[in-house]
């Protein structure tokens, strides 16, 4: 939930809403407190959008709107004010603080040893925002590293409306490309800073008065704050990530971009479940099906969210029921799910329904402690592995940690030494990272047992070096 801009008319129209809101709870005869309760929030929260000093974002209206009984008022006044405040252009993007701007300094010294952007796009799940997936020529890396130089230049205070060319729209998706790139194949933290700078500067051309920048970059701008909000996530920095997964979603709906909003909420229940808030997981994965109604692919991920969130608090049926509907789906999904979501051409639907089904199911295990579930969570990231295309090394790093912990769930502590072993040899471990919390939990599991296991502690004690 974004704070409403000071702007009188887009104040007016959440007001509006907010009251709409109260009286349909006063009407089911439900506290805030109770309403709260029920859809993951905390009362002043709800106090807050009735008060029309929070936007209400469309899931949580939807989760409203079914609770109070008000047969789709709710959900139309939500859309109406979400709709009348986007057509205020500028409003829209200038919404609450985020993340400081990194320090600069030349892209060419930036970049990690050997990389290069690609000579064309569409490139690593990104399309060109002009030419979608017909395709266009890249610039070469030293005019890549001028245009992004000229682009991140522009002042604040700026008032000239400097042309924004094709060439320099090219270069920045082809950047970000070269950013998911470096961080997936040699963990590099210097990603976030170059995505996060790009984006200081896109929210300073967007904010150009009559510039038509922000419906240009728009698109743009979801799919580098998805990544600045992923990017922060993997390396444990969670309030950033949400903060950018937020204005992330934002600009995808103002530029129609389904695959983005998608990626976006599926980080954001990753999140929630991450920080203990179940309800919230649940409410996001749910939230996927529902941003891309009628899409197999998308269905498919929000019942892999959502088996995610089930898992976690024990709940073998349900959790079990969204795994099938999840792997059923996979026979429906076809050429045009690509096109709506390019990032599936890097990872494909099929790998990460086993990814999130082994996670699911190891998180089950763990839960209840039936061994059953830990060795099916075995099998599903075998899967999972058999998939991953070469050089995603940290996604191979993560589904080997989540391995071996499978088998210390199922109890074989000799597989899990094994499976981890790799792990610790090849990777680079810091234990705020994705990473890092799967050997943490591994770890938990393995120091609870070792007692059986004499011959294993000083694993042990190397694993917990790793992540303490």
């Amino acid at each position: 939930m974004g704070t409403v801009p000071a702007d009188a008319r887009t104040a007016e129209v959440w007001r509006a809403f907010g009251a709409r809101l109260r009286q349909w709870r006063r009407r089911a005869g439900f506290t805030q407190a109770q309403v709260g309760a029920r859809v993951g929030y905390d009362h002043t929260a709800i106090s807050k959008l009735e008060h029309g000093s929070r936007r209400t974002p469309l899931p949580l209206a939807r989760r409203l709107d079914e609770l109070l009984g008000a047969e789709g008022d709710l959900l139309s006044a939500c859309e109406a004010a979400d709709a009348q405040e986007r057509a205020g252009d500028v409003q829209v993007v200038r919404r609450g603080p985020l993340p400081g701007e990194p320090a600069g300094g030349t892209l060419l010294a930036t970049l990690p040893p050997g990389a290069v952007p690609p000579t064309a796009l569409p490139a690593y799940g990104l399309v060109c925002p002009t030419h979608g997936r017909a395709g266009c020529t890249v610039p070469a890396l030293a005019d890549v590293s001028a245009l992004h130089a000229a682009f991140c230049a522009l002042g604040p205070d700026t008032r000239s409306h400097p042309a924004l060319d094709d060439d320099t729209v090219h270069a920045l998706t082809a950047l970000l490309a070269v950013c998911l790139r470096a961080d997936e194949e040699r963990a590099w933290p210097g990603a976030t800073a170059v995505v996060e700078r790009t984006l200081h500067a896109m929210l300073r051309w967007m904010a150009l008065p009559a510039a038509p920048y922000q419906r240009l970059l728009a698109p743009l701008a979801a799919e580098y704050a998805q990544s600045a909000g992923c990017l922060r996530l993997l390396w444990g920095r969670n309030g950033t990530a949400m903060a950018w997964l937020d204005r992330s979603l934002l600009w995808a709906a103002v530029s129609g971009h389904v695959g983005t909003q998608v990626a976006a909420l599926s980080d954001m229940s990753t999140l929630a479940r991450l920080e203990g808030d179940g309800p919230s997981a649940l409410a996001y994965g749910g939230a996927i099906g529902q941003a891309a109604a009628g899409r197999p692919w998308a269905a498919a991920m929000s019942d892999l969210y959502q088996a995610r969130g089930h898992a976690v608090r024990g709940d073998a049926s349900r959790t079990l029921r969204h795994i099938d509907r999840a792997r059923s789906r996979l026979d429906r999904i076809g050429e045009r799910d690509e096109a709506e979501a390019p990032w599936l051409s890097v990872a494909s639907v099929r790998l990460r329904v086993e990814s999130g089904a082994a996670g699911a199911l190891r998180d089950l295990a763990a839960a209840t402690g039936d061994r059953r579930y830990a060795l099916r969570a075995v099998d599903a990231t075998g899967a999972a592995l058999g998939l991953l295309p070469p050089g995603l090394h940290s996604a191979r790093m993560l589904f080997l940690a989540r391995m071996a912990d499978a088998h210390a769930c199922a109890g074989d502590l000799s597989a899990a030494q094994a499976v981890a072993g790799p792990v610790l040899d090849t990777a680079e471990i810091n234990p705020s990272t994705l990473l890092g919390q799967e050997l943490r939990g591994l770890h938990a599991r393995l120091a609870a047992r070792s007692g059986a296991r004499p011959d294993g502690d000083d694993f042990v004690r190397r694993l917990a070096a790793a992540v303490r």
